[in-house]
């Protein structure tokens, strides 16, 4: 999947994955992707949680690894 924007959250702990999340996407139009790249497991239930209230869209995830890897659509 083709991103607009790469974050590298890769050994942050909770909450630092979702607070760069945050600031990332303000620099993104909407409708654009931002991929953002995390090892806490956390993330996957966080940013999940975080899309659905922001009201942007978590298009996909994987794990490579022990890297996930989150695509969000600016809502």
């Amino acid at each position: 999947m083709n991103a607009d924007k790469v974050l590298d959250a890769k050994g942050l702990a909770c909450p630092m994955p979702i607070v760069r999340t945050k600031k990332a996407i303000d620099d993104i139009d909407s409708g654009q992707i931002l991929e953002v790249q995390a090892t806490d497991s956390g993330a996957k239930s966080d940013l999940t949680a975080w899309t659905k209230s922001s009201g942007h869209e978590l298009v996909d995830m994987k794990e490579d690894d022990g890297v996930y890897t989150f695509y969000v659509k600016k809502g």
